[in-house]
């Protein structure tokens, strides 16, 4: 989300929603968009003779066939050495590509590789182990310097058998062939920036496996789903046909990959940019209307319709600035706003709900008179500026104020539009269209052999779970054919943690029902497991800064699921309910030496019960070895049973190992996300 989420605030269900479908880059709403990637024809003529997927300090997956490829002369012969043997070769295509497959070395190393072609390519300190991609959206981009302990464990992590493959933010409108990452060994200041839970993962499984770990994290800030889908793994989603019809006609029509059709629509119907540029202090306003930030828009004379409109004031700064990081803050603006300083970018952002501000860098101020120019994008009958005036400000270094509602402001429209046909199919400016992540950061280390995946997302489609539990089996199985691995590959789904204020009353939660998808997927799908997070979190940030925990759950999974560790990995998992006069029963697998309760006064709570009115109400819940069972003086005829269902339940049912509960439910009635 901005990428989920930086500021922290009491947030209600709307607020989450712009919130989570409104993160960009990993800090804040400032964030500067990531240049455009360059065309496909651009790439095709700078292709590397070795793919830089592969280079020294990788890992190479054991006990699996390794693929090494990359571009030749069509026909060019090459051959690949391990030792100073010839493993495998390979002979270029038509298209240049070459492509080599060879047997893995015994788990260890270092071995030294040479690829022997048109060029020679020497790779050295190469060890042979185990590789996971770990993938995701922010909570999987949150940097190790940054959670809990963080700083600590990066100082310590100079660990020679973890190497780790960070891919940056790119994005393709077909299959891009060069990832922006390189191999490196775990050293303290890589292992900072990379990924906290993944690096905690691999730390573990490095120490218990004793085999070296490889790690490639691939994950955006506020990414959905279907982002990391490829067109084909969508093939079953109607839904998504209009999204990729349009990614496919773009894919035609421009050199930009911005990853959004709200960024592309911009481009193809706002004036200030496609014809001229509206923020640059030489232009001629005199035809420009004087208008108050707080009727921007009907100033101009647009009401309810959606629209683009340009905005420009003047400040009259001191002779001599002071020191300091100097701020422009907007307050909250619907939808989207661009602000440049006497013709520079300063900041833009779709995140409704997150007041701007803007950090300025100190060449872009000048002593005397400065110009501000906005560009809101409004997508529906409100928008504009909602803060009121006194939230608009410029601030100096040292704290001095401008307010900008005093000065004179002159607007200009830049499109309006007259049918809603016309909108964009997507409303925020960071990547959030369908299989561009995919194509721009997995296809290009596709086909690396890999033994499965880490996964960490969700929250980016939580408003629709409903279809997250048919979205999720199918990027699991979307990734296991591009990786080239079989269908029972390991794939562990690490759950929502806790988040938002906690409810008052049960019933339906959109949050919930993300993660009941979740633990769908797990059920069914071979191979799959899931790590449950609902005792961490943080209700007032959907970046809980405590990860250790978290890689933790998903270690265990891996450790008990595909290594085979006699170690439980899963918390209480329901296996049946029956009805036994006014209460019900519920039956608890992963229970052995009996069920723990660790609410309150080592209570149970966040039981709901309702009868056949479906209308929920909070059950007592009591201890019986392996059993929960239920009652409720409000219904004394129970037929179905809900455990934290809700964005930010209390965790209060584990079993002896310490494992928590994941929520779920007993009943099958409609979810409120099947709309």
């Amino acid at each position: 989300m901005p990428s989920l989420f930086v500021h922290s605030t009491r947030l209600g269900l709307t607020a989450l929603l712009s919130l989570v479908l409104g993160e960009t880059a990993l800090a804040d709403a400032a964030t500067k968009p990531t240049p455009s990637s360059p065309a496909t024809s651009e790439v095709r003529q700078k292709l590397p003779f070795l793919s830089p997927t592969l280079g020294s300090h990788m890992v190479l997956q054991r006990g699996k066939p390794n693929r090494f490829w990359g571009w030749s002369s069509p026909g060019d012969r090459v051959t690949v050495e391990l030792g100073g043997t010839a493993v495998a070769q390979a002979q270029a295509g038509p298209d240049g590509r070459w492509l080599a497959e060879f047997k893995a070395p015994p788990a260890g190393g270092p071995y030294r590789l040479r690829v022997v072609g048109a060029e020679t390519v020497e790779l050295e300190d190469v060890l042979c182990g185990d590789v996971w991609v770990c993938g995701g959206q922010s909570n999987m981009n949150f940097a190790l310097k940054e959670a809990t302990g963080g700083r600590e464990d990066a100082a310590t992590a100079q660990l020679p058998g973890l190497r780790l493959f960070r891919v940056r933010q790119q994005v393709g409108y077909g299959p891009m062939p060069l990832p922006l990452a390189q191999w490196s060994t775990c050293t303290p200041a890589e292992a900072a920036n990379f990924s906290a839970v993944a690096f905690h993962f691999g730390k573990r499984l490095q120490s218990e496996l004793s085999i070296p770990i490889g790690l490639v994290q691939s994950a955006v800030g506020g990414s959905p789903a279907e982002s990391w889908i490829s067109p084909e793994g969508l093939g079953g989603f109607p839904e998504f046909g209009r999204a990729l019809s349009e990614i496919r006609r773009l894919n035609h029509a421009t050199t930009q990959r911005h990853g959004s059709f709200l960024m592309h629509w911009l481009e193809e119907n706002d004036a200030g940019t496609r014809d001229a540029n509206w923020s640059s202090p030489a232009l001629d306003e005199s035809d420009w209307k004087p208008v108050s930030p707080a009727t921007a828009f009907a100033d101009l004379g647009v009401k309810e319709a959606a629209a683009i409109a340009w905005f420009r004031l003047r400040v009259t700064l001191p002779a001599t600035l002071p020191p300091g990081q100097a701020q422009i803050l907007l307050g909250v603006v619907d939808k989207m706003d661009t602000v440049s300083i006497n013709g520079q970018w300063v900041g833009a952002s779709s995140w409704v709900e997150n007041p701007r501000k803007y950090p300025v860098g100190s060449p872009l101020l000048q002593p005397g008179e400065n110009l501000i120019s906005i560009r809101v994008a409004k997508l529906g009958a409100k928008g504009g500026f909602l803060s009121g005036p006194d939230s608009l400000r410029l601030v100096l270094g040292d704290g001095t104020v401008f307010p900008l509602a005093a000065q004179a402001w002159k607007g200009r429209l830049g499109h309006l539009v007259v049918a809603d046909d016309t909108l964009p199919l997507d409303r925020e400016n960071y990547p959030t269209m369908p299989t561009v992540l995919q194509n721009g950061m997995l296809a290009p280390v596709a086909p690396l052999a890999v033994t499965g995946a880490l996964w960490y997302q969700g929250e980016a489609n939580f408003t629709r779970a409903h279809q997250y539990r048919r979205l999720l089996p199918a990027l699991i199985a979307d990734w296991r054919r591009l990786f080239h691995n079989d269908e029972k590959a390991p794939f562990i789904i690490i759950g929502l943690p806790a988040f938002m204020q906690r409810r008052p009353q049960p019933g339906d939660d959109a949050w919930a029902e993300l993660r009941d998808a979740q633990a769908l997927a797990a059920r069914q799908v071979p191979g799959a497991s899931l790590a449950v997070t609902i005792d961490t979190g943080d209700a007032n940030d959907i970046h809980p800064r405590e990860k250790r925990l978290v890689a933790d759950r998903a270690a265990r999974a891996a450790l008990a699921g595909h290594y085979g560790q006699g170690i439980e990995s899963q918390g209480p998992t329901l296996l049946s309910h029956t009805r036994r006069g006014d209460a019900l029963v519920l039956q608890f697998a992963h229970a052995e030496g009996g069920l723990v309760a660790r609410g309150e006064n080592d209570t149970l709570a966040d039981f709901a019960v309702a009868g056949a009115d479906q209308r929920w109400h909070w059950a007592q819940a009591s201890l019986e070895g392996d059993r929960v069972v239920l009652r409720c003086a409000e219904e004394p005829e129970p037929v179905a049973a809900r455990y934290a269902w809700q964005a930010n339940p209390r965790a209060t049912l584990f079993n002896k190992a310490g494992l928590p509960a994941a929520p779920f439910r007993t009943d099958d009635w409609r979810l409120s996300t099947e709309k």
